[in-house]
This record gives C-alpha cells, structure tokens and sequence, in this order.
C-alpha cells in the first residue's frame, strides 16, 4: 500500500459514513504498512509478569525486525522494574511460537545492498544476548513450531517449556545460511555430537523429545499452557526458585508421551561415532562407510544442503564450544555478512521458500571446493561494522 493512500482516506473522513467503521479501517491499512507495527507484538503487564506475545500468526509469528526493536527495550525496562518479577514470552495462533525470522525482508535487503541485513542481524543477536543475560527468571513457552529466530527467543533463556505440539528444528543448511541466533553456543553442548547433527541436517524434534535432547527444560501438554501462564502471573513477588517448582509440579504431572521412546536414543552411539570427525569430508566418510539405513538417510539430507553452509556450520560449533555467548554471537554476524555477500543464501530462499523447487544451484557446487581460505574470510573480524556486545 503506498503511503499516500492513509493521508488520502483520512482527508475524506467528513464524508465518509459511519465514522466508526471507517476508523476502525483506518487503523487496520495503518497497521498493514512496515511503519505502524503496533500489532505485530503485544508487550503486557500481566501480575507479577512482562508477557510478550509475538502476534503474527499468519506468518507464524516470523520475527522482523519492527518486532525486535519493541521487544528489546521493553524487556530491558522490565528488567529495571521493581514491580516485575519475571518474563514470559509467548505466540499467537496456535500453530507457531516463532518459525524463524523474516527471510524475505532480509533476501530483498540482501539483494539491494539494504541496510537491513545488516542492521536486521545485528539488531537480533544483541536482543538473543538479552535474553541470555537477562536477570529476571525468562519463560518461552515454545507451543508449536520453534525454529530459527524463535529458537534464539527462547532457547538462551532461563525456562523453555514445550508442548506435544512443539516442533524444533535449526534447517538453516537447507537455505545457504547458518544455525545463527547463538546455535554457536547452545547446539556444542548437547549430548554428545546430538547438536552438530541437528545443525548440519536440520533434523526435527518434536514434543518431548525436544525436552530430552535438553532443549527444552520443560514439557507440559498444550492444553494446560493458558493455565500455567495465569499461575505464573499469580506468583507472589517470585524468584528463579519459585518459577521452577511450579514449572517442575506441571512437568511432573504431565505423563503424555511418557512412554515412548527418544526418536534419536537408538541412533546415539552411530550419531556421538559418525559426527565426530573434525572436517565435513570425513564426516560424509563416516556415514558411506557405515551404510546403515539411518546413515545413507543422514548422506541423503546432507547432499542437499549447501556445501559452503556445512563446513561453515561445522567450524561454527568446533569453536562456538569454547566462547561465551557474546563470543559466538560476535562470531556468528561476521558469518551473516559473508552469508550476505555471497551466492547461497540468495539461491536457498529462491529454491527453498519462493519456487519451492527445492533443488538449489549451490556455488561452490561440492565440499572440496570450499576452501580453508575461503572460510577464514568468513570468519574475519570485520573491524569497526563487528558486533560489540557488554
């Protein structure tokens, strides 16, 4: 909608009958253009919490980056308030917590040398560093699709409480990009070589199972969300402690799912064996070699992700296992401006998100052609445009 047309309509007010329902039309095309975002995050004071909801279901509450600069300092207030005793964030819809961030808007920026992909990442790990330094007990509740951008909303975070319609996953490698948001710091510590295989296939969690990969602290069932949230606003000028034991008596109570098994617990030793090799090369080695139905699938997968995005990926968690948050953060923007500058991530949304043809043209085509060289530029301070983080 261009911008003349808001001024337009409203010089045409007089005229226009009934006035409320222009009004209320009016309000709508206001917040349909980028610089009104006023609905696309509700930031409440709800009892003892902040409660920030992501509010763009129809994008399962994508992350974009009007939404972070509402987010980031009112969470930053929040923290100073003597009257806020904790922070839940949540999404609407019923669908999504957060799917990601906004692709598209970062693909044109990218395109057309735009600040915004600069400025959209930048803006997005400082908020990701807030959330991981924040004083305040923060609670995610990660219901439905959790992914990208909405892993960095919750996952640094003290609390994650996921429901049976939870859906995790970091397929960043499938679009020529990265497991960003801090993925650098959180997926190295997982169990055993558990997060280098969900970074470097994207592989899918969900439910409880995003509980016992240690990516959630909590499981609840779905329906109990609404009433956990209120019991949490109830609390009583609470502490860390105090947020635990009633997210812990919810935990305990729920048995949904109870009984299965992990989806990854018997493929744990061939993924600790086969993703422990300290190059991509020999990590695709390991997987030929073994020739379980489990490892050609993992081949499969990975022979469709771009190569430069792997190797790039692989060194992010060798070296994001021994920074602090701030560190890999810092690290991982330098690794968004290369992704910028370069061919992959363009093709990936192209092939992946818009045609959805899914068969990306990668440039370097194979492993071998991405070299040491070409990773250490990607890594390279980039001087004053680096991210400072306190």
């Amino acid at each position: 909608m261009g911008p003349l047309v808001v001024p337009a309509l409203r010089q045409r007010l007089p005229r226009l009958k009934p006035f409320h329902r222009l009004q209320i039309t009016l309000q709508h095309l206001s917040m349909s253009k980028p610089t009104d975002f006023s609905a696309e995050v509700l930031l409440e004071k709800k009892g003892c919490a902040g409660v920030i909801t992501l509010n763009r279901p129809k994008a399962l509450n994508a992350l974009n980056v009007s939404m972070i600069r509402q987010i980031y300092p009112q969470l930053k207030r929040w923290e100073q308030d003597p009257e806020t005793f904790l922070i839940i964030i949540k999404g609407t819809g019923g669908k999504a917590f957060c799917a990601g961030g906004d692709i598209r808007a970062i693909t044109d920026a990218g395109r057309t040398g735009d600040r915004l992909a600069q400025d959209f990442f930048r803006e997005e790990y400082i908020l990701n560093n807030a959330v991981g330094t924040c004083r305040k007990p923060y609670v995610a509740l990660i219901d439905g699709i959790t992914m990208g951008g909405g892993v960095g909303l919750s996952v640094h975070g003290h609390f994650r409480v996921a429901t049976e319609k939870t859906v995790f996953a970091m397929p960043e490698t499938a679009i020529g990009l990265f497991p960003d948001v801090g993925g650098g710091y959180f997926l190295p510590k997982l169990s055993g070589k558990i997060g280098y295989f969900l970074a470097l296939t994207g592989f899918r969690l969900k439910g409880r199972d995003i509980h016992r990969a240690g990516i959630a602290t909590h499981f609840i069932e779905a329906e109990k969300v609404a009433a956990l949230e209120k019991d949490l606003t109830e609390l009583k000028s609470p502490s860390k402690e105090n947020v635990a034991n009633l997210l812990d008596a919810y935990h305990t109570k729920c048995k949904l799912d109870q009984e299965k098994e992990f989806i990854l617990g018997e493929h744990t030793d061939k993924i600790n064996s086969l993703f422990s090799a300290n190059t991509m090369e020999g990590i695709v080695q390991n997987l030929k070699q073994d020739g379980s139905p489990f490892a050609l699938k993992q081949l499969e997968t990975i022979a469709k992700m771009s190569p430069t995005s792997l190797k790039m990926t692989l060194r992010q968690l060798q070296e994001g296992a021994s920074l602090s948050l701030q560190g890999v953060l810092a690290m991982e923007f330098r690794l968004s401006q290369a992704c910028m500058r370069g061919h992959d991530f363009y093709e990936g949304v192209r092939a992946v998100i818009i045609d959805k043809d899914q068969s990306p043209k990668w440039k370097p085509a194979t492993l071998e052609e991405v070299t040491d060289e070409f990773l250490d530029s990607c890594f390279k301070c980039l001087g004053s445009g680096d991210l400072k983080l306190q």
